[in-house]
């Protein structure tokens, strides 16, 4: 089955079940909250309007439990593209069902060390590691953290 855009929505009907949690498909607003609730850690604009991630750039395979971002820094040699790749990991980890696989990639051709931040996102090892840095994990929560205006 081909990867279901994130913006397309199966339609329910009243009286429908709830699928039980463990088969719980990723809400479009789970994974397209991806896109715009993130702020860049350097400027005061959020991911989608600085175009580092759009909708295309996500895909969902409920029938794989699987979830792929591929997003595309601002400039080639952008000092925050792992950053902003661990923030994309870490609000899809708080917003999906632990049975998804999710995997965050930089755009191809987009930056100087492509493989090597996309090696450090997919590492579950250094994400726990870095994750257990207070002062990246302080970062991180800064990106994510929702604003009113």
């Amino acid at each position: 089955m081909e990867p279901r855009p994130a913006c397309e929505r199966t339609e329910r009907r009243p009286g429908d079940e709830e699928p039980p949690p463990t088969k719980e498909a990723p809400s479009t607003s789970s994974v397209s909250a991806v896109k715009d609730d993130i702020k860049d850690p350097e400027h005061p604009y959020s991911l989608e309007e600085l175009k580092v991630i759009t909708e295309d750039a996500i895909e969902v395979n409920d029938e794989r439990s699987y979830v792929r971002v591929t997003f595309t820094p601002t400039v080639e040699h952008c000092s925050m593209a792992t950053v902003i790749g661990l923030c994309l990991r870490v609000k899809l980890m708080r917003s999906l069902p632990s049975r998804y696989k999710v995997d965050i990639r930089v755009a191809p051709g987009t930056h100087a060390t492509e493989a090597a931040v996309n090696k450090q996102l997919n590492d579950k090892e250094r994400v726990a590691a870095a994750l257990e840095n207070p002062n990246l994990v302080d970062m991180v929560d800064e990106c994510l953290a929702p604003t009113y205006g």
